[in-house]
């Protein structure tokens, strides 16, 4: 049975695409990275990551140094991230039904906690956060740990390949959300356990 959902965040929760470009050409201008127009989003959206780090010229080793600078960039752009129409409704409707619901994020915990707080959502029990892009089964692990819960009483929403990845890894069935930053593309061949198009279909897989 079912006791917790989890939630990734921008993508999936939040559509953060403005703060995330505006952040990542600030950091492209100063390191010499490439650029991120609007216009490439969809065409984005169909490679894996590792595609669009080396299509816009970003050393994956500098990973660890540019990710905590992003974020705090992002923090400065929290104005323009924006909740995805039904997700509120939605988040109520799985506090209505008594499930407890996190939040797993390589995005900062006081970015998420204090976009929470100015937009009153206050169903959400936990967030837990990695600066690492690459390790949510990690957090996903501990998480199931700490909180003394089988893989089988927990499912995971997310809206990317690496989300499906970590939770294959751990065992977590996972629910692809369509309207995030990888399209169907990017996430068939992982095969991810359902998939939906709009977030009341959340409640019904639930």
């Amino acid at each position: 049975m079912i006791k917790y959902v989890i939630f990734d965040f921008d993508g999936t929760l939040v559509d953060s695409t403005k703060a995330f470009i505006s952040s990542w050409n600030t950091l492209a201008d100063k390191y010499h990275f490439k650029r991120i127009q609007f216009e490439e989003i969809e065409a984005l959206k169909k490679l894996s990551i590792k595609e669009r780090i080396k299509q816009k010229n970003f050393p994956m080793y500098k990973m660890p140094f540019i990710i905590p600078k992003f974020y705090k960039l992002y923090r400065a752009s929290m104005h323009d991230v924006v909740l995805f129409d039904g997700i509120k409704d939605m988040l109520h409707g799985l506090d209505q039904k008594g499930y407890k619901t996190a939040i797993i994020s390589s995005n900062s915990e006081e970015n998420i906690v204090d976009f929470l707080a100015r937009n009153e959502v206050k169903t959400i029990n936990k967030v837990l956060c990695s600066s690492s892009i690459f390790g949510k089964d990690k957090l996903i692990s501990r998480f199931l740990k700490e909180n003394n819960l089988d893989p089988s009483e927990v499912i995971y929403v997310g809206d990317e390949h690496r989300d499906i990845m970590a939770c294959k890894k751990t065992g977590v069935k996972v629910i692809w959300v369509s309207w995030g930053y990888d399209s169907i593309e990017a996430v068939q061949e992982a095969e991810p356990d359902y998939q939906v198009h709009a977030p009341d279909d959340i409640l019904h897989i639930v």
